[in-house]
C-alpha cells in the first residue's frame, strides 16, 4: 500500500471520527468533517488504483 494512500485512509477515519464526535455534541461543525472525509477518501483511492495500475504494467512490461 502506497504511503500517501495510508495516511490519507488515517485521515479519514479521523475525520468520521470527529464528525460522530461533532454531531452528537449537536454542533453543525461536523459537516465540515464529513466533507474532509469525502475528499480524503477520493485522495486513498486515487492512490491505491495509481499503485494497482503501476504494478499491471509493470507486469506486463508495457
Amino acid at each position: 500500500m502506497p504511503r500517501n494512500a495510508l495516511y490519507a485512509l488515517i485521515v479519514f477515519v479521523l475525520a468520521v471520527a470527529a464528525a460522530v464526535v461533532s454531531f452528537v455534541q449537536g454542533n453543525w461543525l461536523g459537516v465540515v468533517w464529513v466533507l474532509m472525509a469525502g475528499v480524503s477518501s477520493n485522495i486513498a483511492w486515487f492512490y491505491l488504483r495509481r499503485d494497482r495500475q503501476g504494478k499491471a504494467k509493470a507486469a506486463t512490461g508495457v
